[in-house]
């Protein structure tokens, strides 16, 4: 077997298993889970009916791993219409089956293993994909701690010049899981320079940018580099999805677009790993990427979802409304000592509502873990269920002052 699969640390949700295994949930409330951030809001009319009348002529032969032209276009037109940025649908495109596996496979091709100390910097608190990706590439994760004075923005700052000039690939998550965080031009501007002085490539996700609270959209990566400038988007690939901005998580769709020269080595690595698009999902895909009516519907119940229950949760815990994404991350009370475990399991047991405790989501780096003493709640599920689940925590906390 592969030795460096005994590298990979337990999943978030297996370890919430192993929590919560010995408890018995009070069976006077039904279960309600802001656990997991899976979309629950409908998937659009739009993308059935297109995936249904594909059925008949999309499953007769084998999809091209690049995806189809007229599905590289729609993504292209997409990047246009919602960031200003031109990329060559031929050369600057990729389809990919979620940002999941994509993330996980564009460590693989990146990374130069046979390097001493081959580093990939991610930020902390994390999606677990990038920490899995660097282990099984060969090369050793080094997180970058989030600053709750900064909205939890990633303090770039703290990485020491050793640790950049032995680093092939930066981790960034904008607007981020789990605070929600957007990152600004000034700080892009910053990672820009550090690439160009180290030469690490960027893999930015980019898979919550349709969902946000503020008038003006999250920055994105390509938007960032075509306003300082950087047209090629040298050592720079954006990842994103539709399984949150059409709420289709089980289409498994999404793309990639960015630096040519890197891409077509990527396109390399896709092909040989057997990662094509059926046809039947580009369709649907495609009909997605070119309607934007139903993400503004999406993003308006989102904003009317947390406009209710993030003042409710305020009220008896440090929580705020965040940059973007579907997440609430909020300050354990006093009472549970930071002990974000404690507070998930007693919560489970109290009042059978699931969270997710945030050093879960974290590693201990540099001397701390800075997911402890927080929770994720993830606000995916109809506002009525959200409400109900916010209502109980705050009789929880009320109760064990």
């Amino acid at each position: 077997m592969n030795p460096l699969l005994s590298r990979l640390q337990p999943y978030p949700f297996e370890r919430l298993r192993e929590l919560f295994a010995p408890i018995t949930p009070n069976p006077a409330y039904t279960p309600i889970s802001l656990g997991i951030g899976e979309p629950k809001h409908a998937a659009p009319e739009l993308v059935k009916q297109a995936l249904t009348e594909a059925l008949g002529s999309g499953l007769a032969g084998y999809p091209a791993t690049t995806g189809t032209p007229a599905l590289r276009q729609a993504c292209a037109d997409w990047l246009q219409r919602r960031y200003g940025v031109q990329v060559h649908p031929a050369t600057q495109v990729l389809s990919v089956n979620g940002t999941r596996e994509a993330l996980f496979a564009f460590a693989q091709t990146v990374i130069d293993p046979t390097r001493a100390g081959a580093t990939v910097v991610c930020p902390n608190p994390f999606y677990q994909i990038y920490e899995g990706a660097a282990l099984l590439a060969g090369a050793t994760p080094y997180y970058a701690p989030s600053d709750p004075a900064r909205n939890f923005a990633v303090d770039w700052d703290s990485v020491p010049p050793e640790v950049w000039e032995r680093t092939q690939l930066l981790y960034v998550c904008s607007p981020g899981n789990p605070t929600g965080a957007v990152m600004p031009l000034d700080e892009w501007r910053k990672l820009f320079a550090l690439s160009d002085r180290y030469g690490f490539t960027i893999a930015s996700d980019e898979c919550y940018s349709e969902i946000y609270f503020r008038d003006e959209p999250p920055l994105g990566g390509l938007e960032a580099a075509t306003q300082l400038g950087r047209t090629g988007f040298e050592r720079l690939v954006a990842f994103t999805s539709l399984s949150k901005r059409s709420n289709v998580p089980g289409l498994r769709s999404g793309f990639v677009a960015g630096d040519a020269a890197i891409l077509q080595q990527f396109l390399l690595y896709r092909t040989y790993h057997g990662s094509a698009m059926s046809p039947v999902v580009q369709s649907a895909s495609i009909a997605a990427w070119n309607d934007e009516q139903h993400v503004i519907d999406n993003r308006a119940q989102y904003r009317a979802k947390f406009a209710q229950v993030t003042p409710l949760l305020a009220s008896v815990m440090e929580v705020a409304l965040p940059d973007a994404g579907f997440y609430l991350w909020a300050a354990v009370p006093a009472r549970w000592n930071g002990s974000d475990t404690d507070f998930a399991r007693e919560l489970l047991a109290q009042y059978n509502v699931t969270v997710l405790p945030g050093s879960y989501l974290a590693r201990a780096a540099q001397g701390f873990n800075p997911g402890q003493g927080r929770i994720r709640m993830a606000l995916v599920a109809e506002t009525a269920e959200c409400l109900e689940a916010a209502q109980r925590i705050v009789q929880f906390i009320q109760s064990n002052p």
